[in-house]
Parts: C-alpha cells; sequence; structure tokens
C-alpha cells in the first residue's frame, strides 16, 4: 500500500464499529440466563434481593425464570444466526418496555423504597440500549440484503478479532 493510499480515509463508517451489536447481544444473554437460573433455584433469595414486591410466589417466580431463560437462550443462538438478531431483539426490547411499564406502575412499592426507582430506571435505560442494539441489527440485515457487508461479519473470531 502507498503513503497515500494509506493516509487516504475511508468510506464514512455508519454505525458502531463491527463486534458491538453482537458483544451488546452476549452480555443480555448473560445477564439474562443468570436472573433465570437465580430466580429458579434460590427464588426466595431472588425475590429478597431484587424483587420485594407484594407477596412471595416461588412457584411466579420459577415461571419468569422460564421466560428469562428462553429469552437468554434465544438472544445466544442469534449470535451464531445473525438473521434472528434483530427479530429476537425485537421481542427483548417489547419485554423490557413492558417490564418497565410494570415496575413504573409499582415505583412507590419497592422495599427499601429506593428500590422501586433504581428497578425502573435500570429497566428503562436497559430498553433504550436494547432499542439501539435491534436498530443495529436491522440495518445490518439491510446492508446484507442489499449486497452490503454480509450480517456474520460482525461475530468476533475465537481469538477476538472481527471477521
Amino acid at each position: 500500500m502507498t503513503a497515500i493510499a494509506a493516509s487516504t480515509p475511508t468510506a464514512e463508517r455508519s454505525g458502531p464499529p463491527p463486534g458491538t451489536v453482537a458483544v451488546g447481544i452476549g452480555a443480555f444473554a448473560a445477564v439474562e440466563l443468570a436472573l433465570a437460573v437465580f430466580m429458579a433455584a434460590a427464588p426466595h433469595a431472588f425475590y429478597t434481593a431484587v424483587g420485594p414486591f407484594g407477596s412471595f410466589n416461588g412457584h411466579y417466580l420459577r415461571d419468569v425464570a422460564s421466560f428469562e431463560g428462553a429469552i437468554g437462550i434465544a438472544l445466544l443462538i442469534s449470535l451464531r444466526r445473525p438473521s434472528w438478531r434483530a427479530p429476537v431483539l425485537a421481542l427483548t426490547t417489547f419485554q423490557y418496555a413492558l417490564h418497565s411499564v410494570n415496575h413504573l406502575i409499582d415505583i412507590d412499592r419497592g422495599h427499601p423504597a429506593w428500590l422501586g426507582y433504581l428497578d425502573f430506571l435500570s429497566l428503562a435505560a436497559a430498553t433504550v440500549v436494547l432499542a439501539w442494539l435491534w436498530r443495529e441489527a436491522s440495518r445490518q440485515d439491510a446492508a446484507h440484503a442489499s449486497g452490503g457487508e454480509p450480517a456474520a461479519s460482525h461475530l468476533p473470531t475465537a481469538h477476538g478479532s472481527v471477521t
């Protein structure tokens, strides 16, 4: 490569650096699966530490754990199947948005009181991040469909580099 070619700016990149969506999906998958395991294995401990709203019901917490686990597994699958990313992120975004509304309704019922606000704000922030990941995954799908860079090229390799 000549010095001129090396210093000539390349086409402007639109969107995040390659691999960003995959890292975000991996992080949310880990959170969802950790929550599912915590809820299923120790529902009362989860209730006491994270979700002290209303009265304790271990069965319902394990039901919710199954939903969280399913979302986590779908997110993991989407790391290997890029065509799943946008739809799985859409579903996860809707789930977080609805979960946020539920916490907003009960914002003053947390024990201690500040927990209701923290739960709502953290869920709302996560919803915004998920919506952004969904948008970026949709853009990558569109670029792939129009003959742009393949969607799978946004996956990190085993060595940490992006193909």
